[in-house]
């Protein structure tokens, strides 16, 4: 498991992004948190800089959203979904399992 942070560090509607050999952002939407690889599948951009709605993050670059619980894109320039990662809180901190998918 991956540390991230303090519970508190993820304000609602923001993400944060752990640096990695594959980068990974972790989204607060309404309390509920959801990690998912942080690159864009249809070109290099950071997720975690992209626009929350609900459980949709919108690509900064070309406007491809991905859903957070599945990680499939909604819609073109992306089509090929990113990995979602389960998270876990322990003790008010945010860890996620890079082994284990969130639909696993």
């Amino acid at each position: 498991m991956i540390s991230v942070c303090a519970l508190a560090d993820i304000p609602l509607g923001e993400a944060v992004r752990i640096d990695g050999e594959t980068p990974i952002a972790v989204f607060n939407v309404d309390g509920e948190l959801y990690a998912i690889d942080d690159t864009c599948t249809h070109q290099d951009a950071s997720l975690a800089d992209g626009w929350l709605e609900g459980c949709m993050v919108e690509c900064p670059l070309h406007a491809s959203c991905f859903d957070l619980r599945t990680g499939k894109p909604t819609g073109p320039p992306a089509k090929v979904p990113v990995r979602t990662h389960r998270v876990v809180v322990r003790d008010g901190h945010v860890y996620v399992d890079v082994a284990v998918t969130a639909s696993a």
